[in-house]
This record gives structure tokens, sequence and C-alpha cells, in this order.
């Protein structure tokens, strides 16, 4: 019990760890964005200032002529630093629509309590054939591929906007830190042994640190 406990605190540390970092990338990059957008707007308004002066100054040479008619100033748009998912859509769109990671069958659920006792499932375990592959739910970038006590080989990919997919139990990590994958790609083999001490895979979702319920965001056959 204590050590299934041990196990979630440190997965849990790791995943506060990724969130602070995609918060602070996603300052700067916004903070970067704000500077280009005054830098722009500067630009913009020393070629109002510009064609002003060129306006007064053919007004001096030529008093009949009307004066230039001033453009209006291009001025750059601050945009959300997270951004969309690679197909356009944003991961809390997805709510309902995604496809399980892997096929198997489900012998896990989020909430229920777990059978060593001491604490509930945060995910889901879905019991799959070892060296089946495990496929990202929705483009993102891997964020963490490594071994994690408790959990096996885990790989977990940020999808913006402080979403984050975690697969854990795996045999083989197919992808590193700072991939980008799309929805479908193979990004681990199942293994076993990690999780349940039996061959499929851990998935979880979470948003802002926390578990969801990955069955409500699943498109169920």
């Amino acid at each position: 019990m204590g050590s299934l406990q041990q196990d979630e605190q440190r997965l849990a540390k790791v995943i506060d760890t990724l969130v602070k970092r995609a918060r602070e990338a996603a300052a700067r990059e916004a903070a970067r964005q704000l500077a280009a957008q005054r830098e722009a707007e500067r630009r913009a308004a020393e070629a109002l200032a510009a064609q002003a002066r060129a306006a007064r100054d053919g007004a001096d040479r030529r008093p009949a002529s009307p004066p230039p008619r001033a453009a209006e100033p291009v001025v750059g748009e601050v945009r959300d630093a997270a951004g969309p998912t690679p197909t356009g859509v944003r991961f809390s769109q997805l709510r309902g629509q995604l496809r399980f990671p892997v096929r198997g069958e489900l012998v896990g659920r989020f909430g229920a309590p777990r059978a060593e006792g001491g604490t509930t499932w945060k995910g889901v375990f879905i019991r799959a054939g070892a060296g089946s592959d495990v496929r990202a739910v929705a483009g993102g970038e891997v964020v963490f591929s490594d071994w994690l006590r408790g959990y096996g080989n885990l790989i977990i990919v940020d999808h913006g906007s402080d979403y984050l997919s975690i697969y854990g139990n795996n045999d083989a990590l197919l992808k590193e830190v700072g991939d980008r994958v799309a929805g479908g790609d193979a990004i681990a083999n199942v293994g076993a042994g990690g999780v349940g001490n039996e061959s499929g895979l851990y998935f979880e979702i979470r948003h802002q640190g926390q578990p969801l319920d990955p069955m409500q965001w699943v498109r169920l056959n």
C-alpha cells in the first residue's frame, strides 16, 4: 500500500514539473509575441509619421493638391502561446472523440479501488499482448520518455493548454523527449510488470496536473 502511494506521488511530482515547464515556456512565447507586436506598432507609427511629413512637404510645394491618404497601420495579433494541436484542433475539443491507444481488455477503471488496496486507479489499465503498438491519442510533443518506478517505461505527451496523456507499463519507448507526434503515431510497445504485474498498458489523461477519467474522452465502439 505504501509503495503504491509513493509511486503515485513520484508520478505526480514528474507531472507537476512538466506542467510548470510548459507554463514557463508559454509565458516566454507570449512575451516574445507581445514584444513583436509592440515593435510592429512602433514601425507602423514611424511609417505614418513619415507619410504625414511627406504629405506636409507635398502640400507646401503643391498647395492645390490634396494630401495623400494615410495607410492604416498593420499590427500583429497576440495568440495563445500553446496553440492548437498539429491537426488544427485543440485537445479540449477532442473530448469523446479519442481512440484508445491500444486494443485490449479494460481491466482497471478510473476511480475504482486497486486490487493491492490503499489507492484508486488514476487512469485505466488495458490488458493487451506484449509488444503491441501503443499509439498517441492526439498530436503533441513528447515531454517525458524514461523508466519510472511503479510505471515501468513511461512516455508522456504534452497536447498544449496543460493537457497531458500518459502511457505506462511499456516494453520499449519509440519516441524521445522533444519529438513531435501526430495522433495515431506508434510511440511505444506494450510491456509487462510495471503496473498490475501483467501485460498491458496503463493510460492516463491529466489537465493542469489533475487526473481525468479517460472513459469520458474516448469514443466507445
